[in-house]
Order: structure tokens, then C-alpha cells, then sequence
């Protein structure tokens, strides 16, 4: 009954080239809680089994606990009976955000498509729409075609392509890969403008800074600035808070599967929900979305090449190493937490804001089926997620005004991760020979002692 009640729609709200209505959330509040006892976890997980209200964190009820931070979306008919059963168990709480929708309005860009400059004057404050994030790639690799290519990955469930870009000078060079994806959750807007403020970044710097400069000519970079495009899109035009990709299930009864828990890496196991209405559900089996099947086909093909893998996330303010199902720790987890902690280091010397490190099952919640263990896995010796800002005030609706200090700082960390990897790999800041240009430096080498002699 509380779907009918705390999902309201407005005939005025209508989207700038769309007929579509937009879900609302006018008195929609979000609540921060730290239950003290056992007797209020329990209290705190029949409440949000029973009214079915929407965690933000942790994801689940069963990851409640004493002592642990949680935030819930209450929706507004649901406001009073929930605060007034808190107080009758003595449950203290704060309020996060006293009315979502207001937020909401603030992450929407206030004029229509035919107003916006894209790609020309692109703003990269602004939270931008699928159509033109397609328009933005191409005309990043049309203005940079010397570093700049735009690549096919794949189709979603809805039939839209997947693009990704490669950044690098002599593309066509056998060389090692540094991988960087966004906006796998369609909620999470701040991870799709990260990507793009970071290949502003590169592409605005490469001359001027020499770190950068290095990295184009070690490595190939590789940034897909929306994975889940289909879900993506369905946040923009129907519902702000979707998660989830739209694959139909229950001849379209409910839509979704979470693509962060539809990977092979102990899919299913823990963290995860196989009722498809869930915003964690794992899929009908691991890979079962197209979008997890194009990614895993690149990633596998190219895993030899790629040393580095980031997955960009919100919110938390985490940087997260392998794994979320198992409190074992990978082999390599000393030096990935090292490399993480200097990142956070250059994080928090931006602007002072602090990220945890850790193990996602250790510091964060248990989960299976993420990309980041899965890329570990197979092979690939850094993986990382970013939960990018904030620790809950916003939440999942961070405001434009955020945009630039959370990717500034977030800069600060993918580069110190990059120049830990890149000094690493090339220790003499010398680029790796292929066989292919060895071969070249050897006949010149005998022509030059021949004209010599």
C-alpha cells in the first residue's frame, strides 16, 4: 500500500523533449541512524522489511548493526509513523535531508536541450544527459584526434551502444592498459561527471604537465563514462533514485538487475537479493546482462595488458580493495592498501576530506558479483572502487555545487594510483619497448657503428 501512497506524480513536472513523467519525491526525507543495541537492530530491520523502505546505506537489512551508520529514504506518508516508532524505542536519529525532491530539482539543469551548448562550452559543473555525453565523445575525439579514439563495447539491454574512450599517444602501440569506468548505478550521477572532468583533465594538461605527458606515452587509458546507459537514462526521465539496469523480468512485472553484483566472481554468494523488484538483485545467473557480458569479453581479451582497473562509485567516501565475499585478503593486499592510502592521502590535501581504505567486506558490507573482485580475479593486479563523496548529507542526490571539489580532489587520487603503477612498471621513466621497436633500435644501432667504422 505505501507504493500508492509515497509515489506521487506531477503533470507539471514534465522532461525538457520527453511526453514522460517523472517520479517525484516532495517530502520524501532521508534519515541517519547509529542503532546502539541489539534490540534496536532488530527493531530498525522489521521496519524496513515490513514498510519496505529504501536503504541507502547499508543496502540491506540483515547488514544493519550496532554501532554502524544507516540511512534511509522514508517516503512522506511513511515520515511520521516512522519517526514516531523510533521514539517509542528510544531510537535517536537525524535528519539528513528534510525533502529529497529538493534536491532533486537542484541536480536538473534548468534549461531544455535546444538551450544547452553541447558539445560546444561544455560545462563540466552541470550533471549532463545521456544525448549529450554521446555528443560530448565524439566531439572529444573529433578536437583530439591525436590521442582521442571512440570505440565500440557493446549494446545494452535496450539495444543502445556502449562506447568507451582510448587515451593515449600512439594508440596503435602495443601497450599496457589502464582501465577507468563510470556510472554502473544510473543514480549515482557524480561517477559519470568524474569521468568526464578526468579526460578533460588529461586532455588539458598532457602538455604542460610532465606526470601527465609520461602516462600517454606508457600506457593506454581507457574511460567508459556510462556503463549502465539504459538505467542511466531511465534516472534522468522517470525515476532519480533508479539503480539498476532496465532488463525486464516477470514478463515485465519488475525491472533491473543490479550490474555490480552480476559478475562471476562468487555470484550470488552474499550481499545480494534474487528477487528482482530488490535493488541488489544479482540476475538470473552471473553475466546474464548484456552490458556484464560486453564489458567481461573487452576486459578478458585484453586482461594480459591491463594492470589497473577503477570502477567509480557513490557514495561513502571509500576507496575499496578486493574482496566484498570473503574477509581473505588477495595476495598482493598489502601493497593495494598502500597504494590506496597515498591516494587518499592526496585526496584529503585538496580540501581536507577523508576516505577510509580498506577491504569492501571488512570496512564497508559484504557483496558478491562486484566487477572490482572480478577484474582481481582474473588477473589484474589493481582494482579498485571509488565511492566518491559524500558521507550521506546529499547522498545520491549531490548537488552541481559539489561536482567540481569531489572531482578535483578525486583527480588527486587516480593520479597518485596511476604514477604508483607507471613508476612501477617503468622505473627509469623510460617506455617499455615492443619487440617491434626493439627490432627497430637494434638495426639502427648497426647502421650507425657500420657508418661509424
Amino acid at each position: 500500500m505505501w507504493l500508492f501512497l509515497g509515489i506521487t506524480f506531477s503533470l507539471g513536472m514534465l522532461i525538457p523533449g520527453n511526453l514522460s513523467f517523472r517520479l517525484q519525491y516532495n517530502g520524501d526525507q532521508v534519515l541517519h541512524i547509529v542503532p546502539e543495541t541489539l534490540q534496536q537492530v532488530q527493531h530498525l530491520q522489521h521496519l524496513c522489511n515490513t514498510l519496505m523502505l529504501d536503504l541507502w546505506k547499508p543496502l540491506l537489512p540483515e547488514d544493519i548493526s550496532a554501532g554502524a551508520d544507516l540511512n534511509i529514504r522514508v517516503p512522506a506518508p511513511l515520515v511520521q509513523e516512522v519517526k514516531n516508532s523510533l521514539d517509542q524505542h528510544m531510537i535517536s536519529y537525524k535528519v539528513l535531508i528534510p525533502d529529497v525532491q529538493d534536491l532533486v530539482d537542484q541536480s536538473m539543469p534548468r534549461e531544455t536541450n535546444s538551450h544547452r551548448q553541447v558539445p560546444e562550452g561544455y560545462v563540466y559543473t552541470h550533471y549532463h544527459p545521456m544525448e549529450e555525453i554521446y555528443q560530448w565523445m565524439i566531439q572529444i575525439e573529433k578536437n583530439n584526434s591525436e590521442l582521442v579514439t571512440r570505440h565500440y563495447l557493446g549494446k545494452t539491454i535496450e539495444n543502445r551502444t556502449i562506447y568507451y574512450l582510448q587515451i593515449s599517444q600512439s594508440p596503435n602501440k602495443p601497450k599496457k592498459i589502464i582501465w577507468m569506468d563510470c556510472g554502473i548505478h544510473a543514480r549515482e550521477w557524480i561517477s559519470p561527471a568524474f569521468c568526464q572532468w578526468f579526460v578533460k583533465e588529461i586532455l588539458q594538461n598532457y602538455k604542460s604537465d610532465p606526470k601527465i605527458s609520461r602516462f600517454l606515452e606508457n600506457w593506454h587509458i581507457y574511460v567508459l563514462p556510462v556503463f549502465n546507459i539504459d538505467g542511466y537514462i531511465y534516472s534522468w526521465e522517470k525515476d532519480r533514485l533508479w539503480r539498476k539496469n532496465r532488463a525486464p523480468y516477470k514478463n515485465g512485472t519488475c525491472h533491473g538487475t543490479d550490474l555490480n553484483r552480476n559478475f562471476n566472481s562468487s555470484w550470488g554468494s552474499v550481499g545480494v537479493s534474487y528477487n528482482c523488484s530488490s535493488e541488489i538483485f544479482c540476475g538470473s545467473g552471473p553475466e546474464s546482462e548484456p552490458e556484464t557480458r560486453a564489458l567481461v569479453h573487452f576486459i578478458k581479451q585484453r586482461k594480459r595488458d591491463i594492470v589497473c582497473y577503477l570502477t567509480m562509485h557513490s557514495y561513502g567516501q571509500y576507496i575499496l580493495t578486493p574482496y566484498g565475499s570473503t574477509t581473505e585478503p588477495p595476495s598482493n593486499s598489502e601493497e593495494l592498501i598502500h597504494v590506496a592510502e597515498k591516494a587518499a592521502a592526496a585526496l584529503m590535501g585538496k580540501y581536507g576530506t577523508r576516505y577510509e581504505v580498506g577491504s569492501t567486506s571488512l570496512i564497508l558490507y559484504s557483496n558478491s558479483g562486484s566487477s572490482r573482485d572480478w577484474a582481481h580475479m582474473i588477473g589484474i593486479p589493481f582494482s579498485y572502487t571509488f565511492e566518491l563523496r559524500d558521507k550521506g548529507a546529499y547522498g545520491f542526490v549531490l548537488p552541481p555545487e559539489q561536482i567540481q571539489p569531489t572531482c578535483e580532489e578525486t583527480m588527486l587520487a587516480v593520479t597518485a594510483i596511476m604514477d604508483y603503477i607507471d613508476q612501477k612498471y617503468f622505473p627509469d621513466g623510460a617506455v617499455m619497448l615492443t619487440s617491434g621497436s626493439l627490432s627497430l633500435s637494434l638495426c639502427l644501432g648497426v647502421v650507425l657503428a657500420w657508418s661509424v667504422s
